[in-house]
């Protein structure tokens, strides 16, 4: 049976005793990794790697796997696939393939910010932080693996763990699913750690949850000029800065408020002397979109939008918009087994209502594949210093959530995998 084919008979069947077969086992274990797992989320918050370079990274993971007997495969992308066996009763099939196989993921890649955060473990490696939480993902998948070698007994199939780079520039699941990440998996989970959900507290929500992600390019020719005489050119910088305000047309007057848009710019280059007026500029940036059909709309209002700003100050205007990643979707079936391990491990309680993001993830790749779920794992905690949003040079988390993680990782895991 195909883990999420039947929503009511896998609920049932993977619901109790499944969960409190599994769950005493889960907390022990958890406990008995925790200090671990908070080392290894500081080793790797001091040698962050930018997408695409994440050797270091993966020499790092691959050693803690070999420590910890996992069998795994190296990839060229710097990403790694392990694999975890169950051995309940029927796991293989005669032929010896796992009656049912579920993934995990953690990206590993860091960002090109300057850390400012103070405290021991800071970044080496100047001008990469982790300030997006990926060197928590990474502890919390090892530390989800200690947790399933002592749990295998209940697996009835296999467990594959993905550990996956540039997830930052939307380019490392594609990377992952050509190198097989899921070939022959049933579903799949993904965690974040979450600066907008209270420590302590999971969303796993079914339905949409985070926003497509798209990008924009926008060349602007003008005539450069003595900056004592603007009228004898055209300033790149000013219709350049006409058209930073004049994009948000598109959120403010140009789309239902009940249809979430976004239009960030995020760079803006023009100019090469203070008393030359720039001939030419340029303004890249990101839109974020929650429904489909305002997905396939945007790209010709904003290059509207554009051309006609252009037009109107004697400026030549080149619009490149490029499709990223597209929205996350959570399964229902999927979610509401992740829900009832976030149950299992940390109470109803625990259970948070976030209502979802317009940030997004290429987790959204997998999910065009096979059905899964992505959670947020909520680090909020002022008293702690973890306040400040993922990319911030301040970022960081409160430390006690990264066991929590590890544990419902684990128990969605046990729970679709467990022995009947």
């Amino acid at each position: 049976m195909h883990p999420c084919a039947d929503a009511e008979a896998l609920v049932f069947a993977q619901s109790e005793p499944a969960g409190t077969r599994t769950a005493a086992l889960v907390r022990d274990a958890a406990a008995s990794a925790e200090g671990a797992i908070i080392e290894w989320r500081r080793l790797f918050h001091q040698h962050p790697e930018l997408s695409g370079r994440e050797s270091h990274t993966q020499e790092m993971l691959c050693g803690e796997l070999d420590r910890l007997g996992v069998e795994y495969r190296r990839l060229d992308n710097n990403g790694i696939i392990a694999t975890i066996r169950g051995e309940a009763p029927g796991a293989y099939d005669a032929a010896g393939v796992p009656v049912r196989r579920v993934a995990l993921r953690a990206d590993i890649d860091a960002l090109p910010v300057t850390e400012d955060t103070g405290v021991p473990f800071a970044s080496e490696n100047e001008g990469v932080m982790h300030a997006c939480g990926h060197d928590a993902h990474m502890a919390m998948m090892l530390g989800a693996i200690r947790i399933l070698l002592e749990t295998k007994s209940q697996l009835k199939g296999e467990v594959r763990i993905l550990f996956q780079p540039a997830e930052e520039i939307s380019i490392g699941a594609l990377s992952m699913i050509d190198a097989g990440a899921l070939d022959g998996v049933d579903a799949i989970y993904g965690a974040h750690i979450w600066s907008e959900v209270d420590a302590g507290t999971v969303s796993c929500a079914p339905g949409q949850r985070m926003a497509n992600t798209d990008w924009f390019h926008i060349d602007i020719e003008g005539v450069s000029a003595h900056g004592s005489m603007p009228h004898k050119g055209v300033d790149a910088v000013v219709v350049g800065a006409e058209m930073v305000n004049g994009l948000q047309v598109l959120v403010s007057r140009d789309v239902s408020p009940f249809d979430p848009v976004v239009v960030t710019v995020g760079e803006f280059h023009g100019g090469e002397a203070r008393n030359i007026m720039a001939g030419h500029a340029y303004l890249s940036g990101t839109v974020r979109t929650w429904t489909a059909k305002l997905r396939r709309e945007v790209p010709d209002r904003l290059e509207r939008i554009v051309s006609k700003i252009g037009h109107a100050f004697g400026a030549k205007v080149k619009f490149t918009f490029e499709e990223g990643n597209a929205g996350l979707s959570n399964d229902p079936v999927c979610a509401e087994v992740a829900r009832r391990a976030v149950v299992d491990m940390l109470g109803e309680s625990a259970v948070s209502d976030y209502r979802g993001t317009l940030s997004g993830e290429d987790f959204s790749e997998y999910l065009n594949i096979v059905p899964g779920v992505f959670c947020f794992v909520g680090t909020r905690n002022p008293e702690v210093g973890a306040s400040h949003p993922q990319h911030s040079c301040h970022f960081t988390i409160d430390e006690s959530v990264l066991a929590k993680g590890s544990m419902v990782a684990a128990q969605w895991a046990c729970r679709m995998l467990a022995a009947e």
